[in-house]
């Protein structure tokens, strides 16, 4: 059973949870680009390294805003009937269960890092890092998931590829970043 809100009409819950799911993926991208360049320790004089971690943390919270407006909006939706359950527990909806199962991992995922990133003073900072370092594997999760439940499909392949090569720079960047360093140290 899906969750039915008068407050909208049916039309703007579809266009509120299309809209929010492309901004998210963009604003996620752009957290998990931002991420690897500030675990690189990525900086200059005219970029210190402290911006770069402020607005990692702020595109990463604008971001979990809109995926949770996103999942709200499907939920509200009763033209596709997916459930709270579904939302939460991959591929158990009727409805295109692999995609829609691939959106539920790459949210468990993000839940998971919320919860943490708000315990990071009573965890230590590996167990933090670790279960941190699960944001690799959400983000390629929810790329597929946009690709494969997408239905204008020229705005998906624009904003995935977009998404991926701001990616990809970050993570030549920050893997270069770790070759400077390993080669800098004395054998």
């Amino acid at each position: 059973m899906t969750i039915a809100a008068p407050l909208l009409s049916e039309s703007s819950y579809w266009y509120l949870s299309r809209a929010s799911g492309f901004v998210s993926l963009a604003l996620f991208t752009a957290a998990v680009a931002l991420g690897l360049l500030t675990a690189g320790r990525v900086h200059s004089p005219r970029w210190p390294r402290f911006v770069t971690e402020s607005l990692h943390r702020s595109v990463s919270m604008v971001a979990i805003v809109l995926v949770l407006l996103h999942v709200t909006a499907i939920l509200l939706d009763s033209f596709v009937p997916i459930t709270l359950v579904d939302a939460l527990v991959p591929f158990t909806s009727d409805y295109r269960p692999l995609w829609v199962g691939l959106g539920a991992i790459a949210l468990d995922l993000l839940l998971a890092l919320i919860v943490t990133s708000l315990l990071r003073t009573r965890l230590s900072l590996r167990v933090w890092r670790y279960v941190h370092w699960l944001a690799y594997v959400s983000w390629p999760v929810a790329v597929a998931h946009t690709v494969g439940i997408g239905t204008d499909r020229l705005w998906v392949l624009v904003v995935v590829a977009v998404s991926v090569l701001a990616v990809v720079v970050s993570g030549g960047y920050r893997l270069a970043g770790w070759r400077r360093v390993a080669l800098r140290r004395p054998m």
